[in-house]
């Protein structure tokens, strides 16, 4: 345990050495990355906390945000989430973690990004062709938890990835890592975790078709030979997570929850998420964070939100979960989450 809790400060102290190193550079790679819908942060729950749940993850969103939590949840878990998302983009993301032993877990979440059919415009036809086009980002990934110890669990999730643009589409394969530890240090939780490790990705379709002459110089050569463009591969938005998480209070009454992740993500700057969670009877749940510390150009600010646990017989709990975020200039968002677990 102890060579464990080296790796993971180590870990932290890197992720903190890029943080001020990229502060002092100004070097970000934004737009560098195919699957951006995969950064889109899933659960109210943990995006009131200002997406500081890398350290926390009880819940069936550890299926994104750290897959070393699952083997903990002590029942079976679910997690849907519909959001109207910036642009009239909709996002949907379903998760279901269920226990097989006492030291492990199988989940499988479903992630779905879509738009409504835009028309088809060319130079020629400014105000449309009469032919519609859709785009739509879809992922599916099956997950394995395991405890080692009473204090260290570890898991994996493997995803299948596709994207759609009218005729074409390019697809990969990745894989999330995590691990989760409890210190004996009044228990205070720390979480690592690697996300979208895979291969690239390539646009292809019939819409990258062309007549090509081969030698326009020529008279009498076929000057309409169908041909490919060849797209570029993108990578897959990396990310690298580690946090932190204590319950300053934590009785059968009130419990507070604090948390703190440094990010590092393959496509922009470091930046830190800061939250706290306040829970009332295990029922009432009041939440507020701090997203994008540190990111500079940053849209994203404080979160708020809320949350209602309602207990049925003693079988199933039934979980409201709220998230309200600021995006500055753009819209604002606000987030609806159900889970439940029995």
């Amino acid at each position: 345990m102890k060579q464990l809790l080296v790796v993971f400060l180590a870990g932290t102290l890197l992720c903190a050495g890029h943080i001020h190193a990229q502060v002092v550079t100004n070097v970000s790679k934004v737009g560098t990355t195919a699957a951006p819908f995969l950064e889109i942060e899933v659960g109210s729950r943990a995006l009131a906390m200002g997406g500081a749940f890398v350290a926390v993850a009880d819940d069936a969103t550890a299926l994104y945000w750290n897959p070393g939590g699952l083997s903990r949840l002590p029942r079976t878990m679910a997690t849907l989430t519909h959001t109207e998302w910036i642009a009239d983009i909709s996002f949907d993301y379903a998760g279901a973690v269920i226990p097989i032993s006492s030291s492990d877990a199988v989940g499988l979440s479903v992630t779905s990004l879509t738009m409504d059919d835009m028309k088809v415009r060319t130079i020629f036809y400014p105000e449309g062709t009469g032919e519609f086009f859709a785009a739509s980002d879809l992922a599916i990934a099956g997950s394995y938890g395991r405890s080692l110890t009473d204090r260290f669990s570890i898991g994996f999730s493997g995803k299948f990835i596709q994207q759609k643009l009218w005729h074409m589409s390019a697809s990969s394969f990745a894989l999330d890592v995590g691990v989760l530890f409890t210190t004996q240090f009044k228990d205070m939780r720390l979480g690592m975790s690697i996300s979208n490790f895979g291969s690239k990705m390539r646009l292809d379709g019939i819409d990258t078709q062309v007549n090509y002459d081969v030698s326009a110089t020529k008279a009498g050569n076929n000057d309409k030979i169908i041909a490919n463009l060849k797209t570029d591969s993108w990578s897959l938005p990396l990310l690298f997570r580690v946090g932190v998480a204590m319950d300053l209070i934590n009785t059968a009454r009130n419990k507070v929850t604090m948390a703190v992740d440094a990010v590092h993500p393959n496509d922009n700057a470091e930046y830190v998420n800061a939250g706290v969670e306040y829970g009332l009877n295990q029922n009432i749940f009041l939440r507020a964070g701090y997203k994008s510390l540190f990111l500079k150009d940053s849209e994203e600010s404080f979160t708020l939100g809320g949350g209602l646990a309602y207990d049925i017989m003693g079988k199933l709990n039934l979980r409201l979960d709220y998230a309200y975020l600021n995006f500055g200039v753009l819209d604002n968002v606000q987030r609806f989450s159900l889970g439940f677990d029995f």
